[in-house]
């Protein structure tokens, strides 16, 4: 608005300059108030396709994020559903459509209804991806020409399925194409927990997708998210996964002392801030950081969700240490699955003391199950279990197997690619046996850590030397 303080008369010329600018004016505060009318649309759009309240799940503490990615319309392609089954269980399901705009969350509005509706039918996890990928790549074959200049624009889109028994703390894990779950233990180490996979949705609809069950111990937490949260400011999945690593730790440490207690009897408010901490440790480039409003410092879209099994049924003694542990099943017709499981093992033990004594139970590991793949027609089960306090810990580590004939000791030749599994257990182990059962056996070791000058001392852990 102009003003002056005497009559003013205009000249024709300026009129028409005055007019035109007014003009200008009125078509800019039309563009914005219907690009803010968009905006609060889309907004209620994204808002309308999440759960609309928190979930309530026995014996399970849940918490979720959804950040858009900044600028635009803020709308995207991330989703997070928690869904009840017939069976009493619950599945929980987090997915990522391709792109960041109004067709990727149209798109992921209508997956998200079709995974829900499979989901209620009772499949199980597979069976609902399977059938996801196939409503997904039919929608994409009707959608036609919707892409920039009118070209064929079809989506794909990634998906983490996972049905929750809160009673067993068992999880069936269905993937496609999407990030593997993470777990901080009752400690407070977190894991990557390598699961099997398929195609992302929508490529192949002929795509089966294998289940992988993970135990969730009690006072266990496991995060699901997107890409975003992982691989935002230039980050691959490595050294993404470590910077998230130091925020997931971090709640579960009472003081610096590596030997000190962790605090694993968290709230749900406790809970809630972890959701919160990952999400603001989250950055672009460093040319993004700024101090606005938060979607507008995310290069893309984030969602996340925690869950946490209750801890009050293993609440340990004053003065005991909290158990870290792991089981892992490795299929026969899996055995690329044996790399992620050496990595894990890397992961439980990254606070060992002695990093030669961690080399040889990786060493040992791989020998043993690769052994159970090779000599039995079964899958090997593998469970590891670190005990006691930092600085005089037991590792033990036992795969089972279905069958029932017991290894025996060889004289392998210099050139024989195998017979050294017995060897090496023998060499590198501080206690090892063989242990017969009803349904198979089960080939154990244990390592009583020290330091790399120190002998092991298994009379410290209170475990009794192999007769």
């Amino acid at each position: 608005m102009a003003g002056f303080a005497h009559p003013v008369s205009f000249s024709p010329d300026e009129r028409s300059v005055l007019t035109t600018i007014a003009r200008m004016l009125a078509q800019a505060l039309s563009r914005t108030a219907l690009q803010e009318t968009e905006r609060e649309l889309a907004d209620g759009l994204q808002r309308s396709m999440l759960p609309a309240s928190k979930p309530d799940i026995p014996g399970l503490t849940v918490a979720a994020r959804y950040v858009p990615t900044g600028g635009g319309l803020q709308v995207g392609g991330d989703w997070y559903d928690v869904i009840g089954l017939p069976s009493g269980r619950t599945a929980l399901v987090i997915g990522d459509v391709q792109g960041h705009d109004v067709h990727a969350a149209g798109i992921m509005g209508q997956l998200r209804i079709a995974v829900r509706a499979y989901a209620s039918e009772g499949h199980h996890p597979d069976a609902v991806l399977s059938r996801a990928s196939r409503f997904l790549a039919g929608l994409s074959a009707l959608d036609g020409p919707d892409g920039p200049d009118g070209r064929y624009d079809p989506r794909f889109a990634t998906c983490l399925y996972m049905e929750v028994d809160p009673v067993a703390g068992t999880l069936d894990i269905a993937r496609a194409g999407h990030p593997d779950p993470a777990v901080r233990l009752a400690d407070g180490t977190m894991m990557v927990r390598p699961t099997a996979g398929g195609l992302p949705l929508g490529i192949d609809p002929d795509t089966d997708y294998p289940t992988t069950r993970v135990v969730l111990e009690p006072g266990e937490t496991l995060l699901m998210c997107t890409d975003g949260l992982i691989e935002t400011g230039g980050h691959d999945l490595e050294t993404g996964w470590d910077r998230i690593r130091k925020v997931f730790e971090r709640p579960a440490t009472l003081t610096d002392d590596p030997g000190a207690l962790p605090s694993h009897g968290l709230d749900s408010d406790d809970l809630e801030a972890l959701a919160d901490s990952l999400v603001q440790a989250v950055h672009g480039p460093p040319s993004h950081h700024t101090t606005g409003p938060l979607a507008d410092r995310r290069e893309d879209d984030i969602a996340l969700l925690l869950i946490r099994r209750e801890a009050e049924v293993c609440l340990v003694g004053p003065g005991s240490a909290p158990v870290r542990r792991t089981a892992v099943t490795v299929a026969q017709a899996e055995p690329e699955r044996i790399a992620g499981t050496r990595q894990q093992l890397r992961d439980m033990l990254h606070d060992w003391a002695d990093p030669d004594q961690v080399e040889s139970a990786v060493l040992m590991l791989s020998e043993m199950v690769t052994n159970v793949l090779v000599h039995t027609d079964g899958d090997a089960l593998l469970v590891a279990e670190v005990s006691g306090r930092h600085g005089s810990r037991r590792l033990r580590l036992d795969v089972a197997d279905s069958s029932d004939e017991l290894p025996h000791r060889r004289r392998p030749g210099e050139l024989a690619s195998s017979g050294r599994g017995l060897l090496l257990l023998e060499l590198l182990a501080d206690n090892w046996g063989v242990d017969p059962r009803g349904d198979g056996k089960c080939i154990w070791y244990e390592l009583y850590e020290a330091s790399p000058n120190e002998q092991p001392d298994p009379a410290a852990d209170g475990s009794a030397p192999r007769a």
